[in-house]
C-alpha cells in the first residue's frame, strides 16, 4: 500500500549544527494519517454534537458590528502548525465564530426557508470529503457516475415527477450545488437550441420571461447566458391571483415581442415563490408557452421537496409538458447544503449546448460502446462533488416514509402558527399558505389607517420582534405594495413549543408598538 501524501519542512536548526554545509533536507509529515484523523475526527462529532444539542442556547442572529471578526485574527497566517493547533482551532471556532454565525439550524429560525440538516446528510459529506473524488466522467469515477443516476430516479419518483424527466423514461437529472446553476444550465440549453433554429445571429432578439416574483437568480442566469437586460420580461402579478403568474398576462406579452420581430426562447415558471410561496399555473402557461415553442423551466427550489407528500402533487398540475424541472432537496429535505436536483426531458440538448470534446485523457476503453453518462457535459463545471452519495445516504437511512413524515410536521406547525395569527383580531394572514410558510402582518388601529403607515407599522413589528434575546427570528416580504412578515417552518430542530413561543413574542412586541405608537399620536 502506497503511504499518504507527506507535507515537508525545512529542518531544525539543530540538524543544521551537525551539518552546516548540507542544504535543508525536507522533513515530511503525513497528511492523511489514519490514527490522527481517528483523534480529530471524533474531537469534531463531539464539538457538532454539542452545537447541535446546545442550539436553543444560541441566539438565532449575532449582535455584532461589521470588522468584530478580523479584528480578533491575526492579519498573516501562521507560517508553522501551532502547539496542538486543531484543538486550538476549535477552541476558536467555538469562542470567536460562532457567536457571528446567523444560526440556520436554530430551531427558532423562521427567517428563511431552511437550510436543512441531518445526521445521514452531515456524515454523508464528511464521506464525500474523505473519499474525494472527482465524477466528471463515467470513466473518471464509475460508481459515482451511476449512483446518481439511479438517485436523481429515485428521487423523481419519490416527488412524483413525470418519467419523460427520468433516465427511466428517456429524460434525466443530474445533481448540481444551488438552483441558479440549474436555471443557467436548462437556459443555456435553451439558448443553443432555438439559435440552431432561428440562426445565430440572432441571439440579441432572445426574449426570456418570468414573473415579478421569480427569484432574482433567473435575471442573473439571463444576463449570464447572454441575454439583453432589457429582454427579461417580470410579467406584474396582484394579490387577487396570490401572486402566481397569469397565463394570459404571459400570451400578451409574447405575443407583443413576437409583433416586434423578438423571439421568445424560455419561461422560468416557480412552484413556490421565495416571498410568498405563490404557486404559478403550470398546465396553463405550458399551453401558452408551447405556441411560440418555449423552453419551460419550472423552479421548485424550496417547494419540490413537499411533492414527496402526495397531496400536494395538485401544484404541479402539468408538469408533464415542462422542458426541465428543478429543486434543492437541500432546502427541505435532509440533504445538508449542497445538493440540487436538476431533470430535463432531453438531455441531448443538455450536453450539445454544455458539453466538450473528449480529451485523450478522459477517454477510457471500457467505456467505449456503452451509453454512459460523462456529467461533466451536463453543467458549466469538471470539477464535481460526489452528492449523489449523500442523497443515497439520506434516502437509505429515513426512507421515503420518514421524509414525509418530516415535510408533514413542519406544514402541520406552519398551520398551527397560521391559526394562532387568525385568532387575534390584530392580525391578519395576506396570502394562502401552501406549505409551511405564513405570511401576515398587523393591522393598523384605525386612527392610523393607511397602506403606507401599515407597512411602516410592520417593518417596525419586524425589528422589535427580531431583537427579542433569543428569537425569533424572522422575515419581510413585500409583495403588490404590501409589506409582510413572514415565518417559514422548517428547522430540522424546531418543534411546536419553538412555534407557540414565536408567536408570543410576536404578539408581545405587537402591544409593545402599538401602546408607543397611541403615545406618540397622543
Amino acid at each position: 500500500m502506497a503511504p499518504a501524501s507527506p507535507i515537508c519542512k525545512t529542518m531544525t536548526a539543530g540538524t543544521l549544527k551537525q551539518n552546516p554545509s548540507a542544504e535543508s533536507p525536507p522533513r515530511c509529515v503525513n497528511l492523511l494519517d489514519a490514527d490522527e484523523f481517528r483523534r480529530q475526527g471524533q474531537q469534531v462529532i463531539n464539538f457538532i454534537a454539542d452545537y447541535w444539542s446546545g442550539m436553543g442556547d444560541h441566539p438565532v442572529r449575532p449582535n455584532v458590528t461589521p470588522g468584530f471578526l478580523r479584528d480578533q485574527l491575526p492579519t498573516d497566517a501562521p507560517p508553522m502548525p501551532e502547539p496542538d493547533a486543531w484543538a486550538s482551532a476549535l477552541q476558536d471556532i467555538r469562542d470567536l465564530i460562532l457567536p457571528g454565525m446567523t444560526h440556520w439550524q436554530s430551531p427558532r429560525h423562521f427567517a428563511h426557508f431552511p437550510a436543512s440538516s441531518s445526521t445521514a446528510g452531515a456524515l454523508g459529506e464528511a464521506l464525500i470529503a474523505g473519499i474525494n473524488v472527482v465524477p466528471f466522467t463515467w470513466a473518471a469515477s464509475p460508481a459515482a457516475a451511476e449512483l446518481e443516476m439511479v438517485v436523481v430516479d429515485w428521487l423523481g419518483k419519490a416527488l412524483h415527477l413525470p418519467a419523460s424527466l427520468l433516465f427511466a423514461g428517456g429524460g434525466g437529472g443530474t445533481l448540481l450545488g444551488t438552483s441558479c446553476e440549474a436555471i443557467l444550465c436548462a437556459l443555456v440549453a435553451a439558448r443553443d437550441r432555438k439559435l440552431a433554429e432561428v440562426g445565430w445571429g440572432r441571439i440579441g432578439d432572445l426574449v426570456v420571461y418570468c414573473s415579478d416574483q421569480t427569484h432574482f437568480s433567473f435575471r442573473k442566469a439571463a444576463r449570464i447566458a447572454g441575454i439583453q437586460r432589457g429582454y427579461c420580461r417580470e410579467i406584474p402579478t396582484s394579490l387577487d391571483d396570490m401572486f402566481a403568474l397569469s397565463p394570459a398576462a404571459l400570451k400578451a406579452a409574447m405575443q407583443a415581442d413576437v409583433d416586434a420581430g423578438l423571439v421568445p426562447l424560455f419561461l422560468c415558471a416557480t412552484v413556490g415563490t421565495t416571498q410568498t410561496t405563490a404557486v404559478d399555473p403550470i398546465r396553463g402557461l405550458c399551453a401558452v408557452a408551447a405556441t411560440h415553442g418555449l423552453w419551460v423551466h419550472v423552479d421548485a427550489a424550496y417547494a419540490g421537496s413537499a411533492l414527496v407528500c402526495p397531496e400536494f402533487c395538485h401544484v404541479v398540475d402539468g408538469v408533464e409538458a415542462v422542458d426541465s424541472f428543478s429543486m434543492n432537496a437541500h432546502k427541505w429535505l435532509l440533504a445538508n447544503n449542497d445538493c440540487c436536483a436538476l431533470w430535463v426531458k432531453k438531455p441531448a440538448a443538455l450536453v450539445a449546448a454544455l458539453g466538450t470534446e473528449q480529451e485523450y485523457i478522459l477517454k477510457d476503453a471500457a467505456a467505449e460502446g456503452h451509453d454512459v453518462v460523462d456529467y461533466k457535459d451536463w453543467t458549466m463545471t469538471l470539477t464535481r462533488r460526489f452528492r449523489a452519495l449523500k442523497m443515497w445516504l439520506v434516502f437509505r437511512c429515513y426512507g421515503v416514509d420518514g421524509l414525509r413524515d418530516h415535510i408533514r410536521s413542519h406544514i402541520r406547525m406552519a398551520a398551527a402558527f397560521e391559526e394562532l395569527v387568525r385568532g387575534d383580531a390584530r392580525f391578519e394572514v395576506v396570502t394562502d399558505r401552501h406549505f409551511a410558510l405564513v405570511c401576515f402582518r398587523l393591522l393598523p388601529t384605525e386612527r392610523l389607517g393607511g397602506e403606507k403607515k401599515a407597512n411602516e407599522l410592520n417593518r417596525r413589528l419586524l425589528e422589535e420582534v427580531n431583537t427579542a434575546t433569543l428569537g425569533p427570528y424572522m422575515s419581510a416580504a413585500n409583495a403588490g405594495g404590501i409589506y409582510m412578515l413572514r415565518c417559514a417552518v422548517g428547522s430540522t430542530l424546531t418543534e411546536d413549543r419553538h412555534v407557540r413561543e414565536a408567536w408570543k413574542v410576536v404578539q408581545e412586541q405587537a402591544t409593545s408598538l402599538r401602546g408607543k405608537m397611541q403615545i406618540v399620536k397622543v
